[in-house]
């Protein structure tokens, strides 16, 4: 409980002194966004990190991802009872299951270079094979957490992925109205070590499937990563903003060596207030979720209360534009 304390107080000036720029309840009741933030970002004990996200931000949405240092697909019956309650205590519901589904190597096609143990956050590395098995697993959870959403990918990325472009449409096309039978939908986030990953692959996807109920997580920050520096806004104008249905908030930057690398949301290639302008403007009404993945502040927790304070800079910012 000390401990627990200590860290709570460490950041509060990061939370107080952005507070009156921005009132994140009135925020979302204007534009409809659901503003929210994965947790294991912020911590890997999901008590604390509901504390930060209901407490010190004054959010009411979380996605889940990893639990206690574990993958929602492996955690325990007793472990997800402790995480219902955890959500009600601190009134937080869940926007979806980011689940690894489809986040292997295609059957028949080279071995991927590009996917990484660390990509899984926790999950099992399982094969093609058993990729039913996750689908089912992660409907179940989205029930269990009272969500209607699951994010999936579309397998490591292939050097030339034509000649399995369209069996893999086809893939995402049965989960999609497999989903679709338990009344859950599937979003495809754009991910850059994955097939689709950028504004412009992922139209092109979305294109190729005709279920509606595959929606895609639009990621801007993924897509700076695998070179479209044009994320926003002309990755955004290729897309379809009707099958736009998830949101992950994160940023990237050239760093001193020339590599992009991640950076707070207020820095970087995406200029995010424009960016939650144009969502709001084709009226978007679903999750907007912090997602960090930079680590320049030294902990995973204060990483993501500076990213918070630039969101939170950037999501005012976007109403005075």
């Amino acid at each position: 409980m000390i401990n627990l304390s200590r860290r709570r107080f460490v950041g509060a000036a990061v939370t107080t002194s952005a507070a009156h720029l921005f009132n994140a309840r009135a925020f979302a009741a204007e534009t409809k966004f659901k503003i929210g933030v994965i947790s294991d970002e912020i911590s890997q004990d999901f008590d604390h990190a509901c504390y930060v996200i209901a407490k010190d931000f004054g959010l009411h949405y979380v996605e889940l991802r990893e639990l206690w240092g574990k993958n929602l697909q492996v955690i325990s019956d007793a472990q997800i009872a402790e995480a219902q309650k955890i959500l009600a205590r601190y009134s937080l519901q869940v926007t979806d299951i980011s689940s690894p589904l489809y986040k292997v190597n295609w059957p028949g096609a080279p071995i991927s270079q590009y996917g990484t143990r660390e990509d899984m956050h926790g999950a099992d590395e399982v094969s093609f094979k058993h990729q039913n098995e996750v689908l089912d697993r992660s409907i179940a959870l989205a029930k269990q957490f009272n969500t209607n959403k699951v994010r999936c990918f579309d397998f490591w990325r292939i050097d030339d992925v034509k000649p399995y472009r369209a069996a893999i449409n086809e893939t995402l096309q049965q989960a999609s109205e497999h989903a679709a039978a338990h009344d859950i939908m599937l979003v495809l986030e754009n991910e850059f070590a994955c097939n689709t990953a950028t504004g412009r692959e992922a139209a092109a996807t979305l294109a190729g499937i005709p279920s509606r109920n595959l929606a895609l997580n639009w990621d801007p920050g993924n897509a700076v990563m695998r070179g479209e520096l044009d994320a926003f806004p002309n990755g955004w104008d290729a897309l379809p903003k009707d099958r736009i249905h998830h949101c992950h908030v994160k940023n990237a930057i050239k760093e001193s060596d020339g590599k992009i690398g991640w950076s707070p949301v207020d820095k970087g290639y995406i200029d995010w207030a424009a960016q939650f302008r144009a969502l709001a403007k084709v009226g978007y009404s679903d999750a907007i979720n912090l997602e960090t993945h930079w680590k320049g502040g030294g902990t995973p927790e204060q990483s993501t209360r500076i990213s918070w304070a630039g969101m939170k800079t950037d999501l005012d910012q976007s109403r005075a534009g």
